[in-house]
């Protein structure tokens, strides 16, 4: 059996601490639960700021169960698995992080469930044969899911081998798997994929405008927003200490007898669906007590003053200036008192958006930054940003370790980063960037610690978008609305992906800001996240190969179809098209990315905005005149280059967009040098056209 730390006893009593004081990584509010709880807390084992904080419910367990599983976690929680069990299963680790513990235990729930509904009174009355049937159960359970199956099965080995090293064993045996194997308790067919490589992109329609409206919040409205939010913490603070007095209620009096012969609305906040009295602001204002509001509101109430409010409730507009403008008009006329809050809670989200989708970060190392992460460029110089990560992070013996580790290569920020941390460093100056206390509503003055979490930050995001679209409207622009995704709530860990995505997908484009990424990913390896640790590297290099699969994909079923391919480089293409059903679908891993990039036969990237295609080869390629690398740059593709090659679909798309140009070329509104140059581009473009019908080949020719 592990030794324990010395501090835990061989076997717990009713107040022996449920986590052993070594163990502990993040001592804070909540305190250590004790043996005999019906809840024990993770929390203190969960040094990661944006994780979620779990707790094992011990009373959704069956009586005759609960305390021989109670036994086993506290074990698990304290001891480390026994080497007996570690041996052939290498990618096992011997001590969970809390959120494994927290998943190993409730997959042991329906286990004691079960095992209530067959009449097995406890742990010690399990057979081989009880393992058996529970794992056909399973798979009756989730279907053909193989890796759920394989988790609920390792789940009950750890319980098996903590009650089997515990100094009060239940006598569990061992379940079957352990010694045969799994494969004749799982489905045979393959779960689908899981992680960030098998996330789909947020679509290019959603992820476009709203990328538009996080910037124009982060440069264009961080300063009214914040401006009005030290504005309302000193009204607020104001009132707080304002003493009531005889005048000070004389001055209320007068002021809201005013509104009424005036037939003036009076200034109310939204509440439950209703119009109540603001009385903060209202005391701000003519410098008396909220306390006062509130008492001579409840005598006026009784006098109609309610159905006044009602017919007529008023804003509470701030002072500030509003210096934002949008297409040349303000953003909005005046911030409100009661807005703040929430304007404020959509510029931290704003910030978390230009983070999450610019840098590549995984969602946890954005929520864990802290200020003073980006400090000042040296001059010339880039900004770089220390952060922290956490995926993948182990201690000296292979367990996960929840604090995380520092990057050992920086970040490169690009300006539209550096001025959001800037602004959250304006929000937050000390600690978390995203730190619960500080975005929380009503906003909290100390920190935590702790940071939002992804499911907060999740459902922050889509009220951003509720907000950004609704304000879009306002401001009689429709066509920044940002649509919804076809996949559903965007979350927060699909931005890193996305950006992978429209970077190989999107050269040159809004959307992936390919001018401050360098275009293709030879280029990120060098100046974007470098290729160190958690970089987002591997990832682009597998969104590159799946574009490139895809552009081969196609390519083979238009030639199979009988689309015209013509160009310097179209028999290569046509080689390289070949290939494509030998790995379509297939590509979920670095290793497999790699050797499609590897391959210069499958070099071919598909080009939109030049209406062509690359088959890359370094020693041919125009757009590098000084330098050789493995990718193209597709913004600067040379018409004379030897490694184009068109399809009947690019030609089709040069007409096109030819006729788009005679139109503009056309136009009254178009000064004439400007008509001529369009006319010129648009005859241009119909003679590659009329060119690629001339010189179309053969694709059933070998290729040269």
């Amino acid at each position: 059996m592990t030794a324990l730390p010395s501090e835990v006893p061989v076997l717990p009593g009713w107040r022996t601490p449920v986590i052993a004081p070594s163990l502990v990584l993040a001592p804070g509010p909540v305190p250590i639960s004790i043996y005999g709880d019906e809840v024990w807390s993770l929390a203190p084992l969960i040094a990661n700021p944006s994780a979620s904080r779990v707790a094992v419910d011990w009373t959704k367990f069956p009586d005759a169960l609960r305390e021989e599983m109670r036994l086993a976690a506290w074990m698990m929680i304290n001891t480390a698995l026994p080497a007996s069990v570690l041996v052939g299963h290498p990618a096992w680790h011997s001590r969970l992080g809390p959120h494994g513990i927290y998943d190993t235990v409730r997959r042991w729930q329906p286990f004691a469930h079960w095992l209530t509904a067959q009449g097995v009174a406890g742990l010690g009355a399990c057979t081989t044969d009880t393992f058996t049937a529970y794992a056909g159960h399973l798979t009756r359970r989730s279907g053909a899911n193989r890796n759920e199956g394989m988790k609920e099965l390792v789940a009950l080995t750890r319980l098996w081998a903590f009650d089997a090293a515990s100094a009060h064993p239940a006598g569990l045996v061992m379940p079957p798997w352990h010694q045969y194997g799994v494969d004749d308790y799982l489905p045979a067919t393959p779960s689908p994929g899981r992680g960030e490589n098998s996330r789909e992109p947020i679509a290019p329609a959603t992820i476009g405008p709203l990328l538009i409206w996080a910037l124009r919040v982060v440069d264009d409205f961080a300063d009214d927003i914040l401006s009005a939010q030290a504005e309302q913490q000193r009204l607020t603070e104001k009132a707080d200490q304002t003493v009531g007095t005889w005048e000070s209620m004389g001055r209320l009096r007068a002021y809201l007898d005013q509104l009424v012969e005036r037939g003036a609305p009076v200034p109310t906040r939204r509440h439950k669906g209703d119009h109540q009295i603001s009385a903060t602001y209202i005391a701000a204002l003519v410098g008396c007590s909220p306390q006062q509001v509130n008492s001579h509101l409840r005598s006026q109430l009784r006098e109609g003053f309610r159905e006044y409010v009602r017919h007529l409730p008023g804003s509470c507009p701030l002072a500030t200036p509003i210096t934002g403008r949008v297409a040349g008009q303000p953003w909005t006329e005046a911030i409100d008192f009661t807005e703040v809050p929430l304007l404020m809670r959509h510029l931290s989200t704003a910030c978390f958006i230009v983070l999450a989708y610019l840098t590549g970060m995984r969602p946890g190392e954005v929520l864990g930054l802290d200020s003073g992460c980006c400090p000042e460029a040296p001059s010339p110089g880039p900004h770089l940003i220390y952060g922290r990560v956490f995926k993948g992070v182990h201690d000296q013996d292979g367990n996960h370790h929840s604090a995380g580790q520092v990057r050992e290569v920086p970040w490169v920020a690009i300006p539209p980063v550096v001025t959001a941390i800037r602004v959250l460093e304006r929000i937050a100056p000390d600690g978390l960037l995203f730190d619960t206390a500080v975005h929380a509503i009503p906003r909290g003055r100390t920190p935590t610690g702790r940071a939002v979490g992804f499911e907060r930050m999740g459902s922050r995001v889509e009220d951003f978008i509720a907000w950004a679209s609704g304000l879009a409207v306002r401001l009689g622009r429709p066509h920044e609305v940002i649509p919804d995704d076809p996949f559903g709530a965007l979350g927060v860990a699909r931005f890193r992906r996305s950006l992978a995505w429209h970077i190989a997908r999107r050269p040159g484009g809004l959307v992936a800001l390919a001018i401050q990424y360098g275009h293709m990913r030879t280029a990120m390896s060098a100046g974007y996240a470098a290729r160190g640790r958690g970089g987002i590297h591997e990832l682009l290099d597998i969104e590159t190969a799946r574009a490139t699969a895809d552009t081969l994909t196609t390519l083979h079923d238009d030639l199979a179809a009988g689309t015209g391919i013509s160009g310097p480089a179209a028999r290569r293409a046509i080689h390289a098209a070949a290939q494509a059903p030998a790995f379509a679908g297939s590509i979920r891993t670095h290793r497999q990315a790699r050797d499609i990039l590897g391959n210069p036969a499958l070099t071919v990237y598909d080009n939109p905005h030049s209406f062509l295609m690359c088959v890359y080869n370094r020693e041919r390629a125009l757009c590098h005149r000084l330098d050789a690398t493995d990718a193209p740059s597709l913004n600067r593709c040379q018409p004379a280059c030897a490694n184009i090659a068109r399809t009947d679909r690019h030609a089709h798309e040069l007409v096109e967009h030819a006729a788009t140009l005679e139109k503009q070329a056309a136009s009254e509104a178009v000064p004439g040098p400007l008509a001529d140059r369009l006319a010129q581009r648009a005859d241009h473009l119909r003679e590659l056209a009329d060119r690629h019908h001339h010189t179309l080949i053969d694709s059933q020719e070998p290729p040269t």
